[in-house]
């Protein structure tokens, strides 16, 4: 009996894959999100197996990604989840804010099929484009059924990330991405899917249309104003992340600031500035500990968890689990 070809949807959404600069020289003077779909998949060089189609949701730059997408995105892929032409799912995106969209995603759809997420860091025009390749190896890994067991993925120069672990670590390069002390997920090569790792245990999901409690992000600094953590109070915030020195480390003249807005209700994680290791409990409960996630993935939780109506004496046991997922 002959197999029917994959069916993989591309779902575009602009950023600097689709990207054009005036000179096939540059890779930093360029219009993100110029190019439709269309032309990125024009002379994608796929195999007889694989069958693409294309939908254009959007053309933005992701700097400009507001969380709004990350809902609009997660009920559109949430719908070619469950329509029976589609085997798996590609979305393109900038890279600047592709790590935060992973993240929500991976912690809002339930997939029965694979979801992979690519980007670029040198627009389609350049003479060294890697968006093109990218792309490929992103539709190659969406093919492949097995990999909806790892959750959302991103796929970039050649290497499969966890979006648990994703991280964008570098400004320019083509290898800007990586996973951190976890390391690529798997990696890709001439069409063959290698994993490094074991499938993702799925953690605990919310429902895609979950309201967004708003959440905001300080950095401990030497000098921090002590008017900051006002500004987040006045500006109507549910939730805090401080990402201090080290360990979580607090600024001295900061943490009674904290612990009173604590008391008025603000939800506080503490995180660290680092970029990596886990932030360990203090043995007070004064505040959440965001254990292994970084201070953009804590937010993205937070965020969710207060939406969802999480209870806060349950908030830490979510991002213990989270941590670990």
């Amino acid at each position: 009996m002959t197999r029917r070809p994959a069916s993989v949807r591309i779902v575009a959404t602009g950023g600097t894959i689709a990207g054009a600069a005036p000179s096939p020289r540059d890779t930093s003077g360029y219009r993100a999100g110029a190019l439709p779909a269309a032309a990125l998949l024009a002379d994608l060089p796929l195999q007889d197996d694989i069958r693409l189609d294309a939908r254009q949701l959007a053309s933005l730059d992701s700097k400009d990604a507001l969380p709004e997408l990350w809902q609009m995105l997660a009920r559109e892929l949430a719908q070619a989840q469950s329509d029976p032409g589609v085997d798996g799912v590609v979305l393109t995106h900038g890279t600047d804010t592709l790590e935060e969209t992973a993240w929500f995603l991976h912690l809002t759809l339930a997939l029965a099929k694979p979801l992979v997420i690519t980007g670029a860091m040198r627009p389609a025009t350049a003479i060294s484009a890697d968006g093109p390749m990218n792309l490929l190896q992103a539709v190659q890994v969406a093919a492949c059924p097995w990999a909806a067991r790892h959750g959302v993925v991103a796929v970039l120069n050649g290497r499969v990330h966890h979006a648990r672990h994703l991280r964008k670590a570098h400004t320019h390069r083509v290898d800007a991405f990586d996973s951190g002390e976890a390391g690529a997920a798997g990696f890709v090569q001439d069409g063959y899917v290698g994993w490094l790792s074991p499938p993702r245990r799925r953690p605990l999901r919310f429902p895609p249309d979950t309201p967004l409690a708003p959440v905001d992000i300080l950095f401990d600094y030497p000098g921090i104003s002590t008017s900051m953590v006002d500004a987040v109070l006045r500006a109507g915030a549910r939730g805090l992340v401080w990402a201090g020195y080290g360990n979580g480390s607090i600024s001295g003249r900061i943490e009674p600031l904290l612990r009173e807005a604590g008391r008025r209700g603000l939800a506080i994680v503490r995180a660290t500035r680092t970029g990596a290791g886990r932030v360990a409990h203090p043995g007070t409960g004064d505040f959440i500990q965001a254990a292994g996630l970084d201070p953009y993935k804590a937010r993205i939780a937070l965020m969710l968890a207060l939406g969802a109506g999480t209870p806060p004496a349950a908030l830490q046991a979510l991002f213990d689990t989270l941590s670990y997922e």
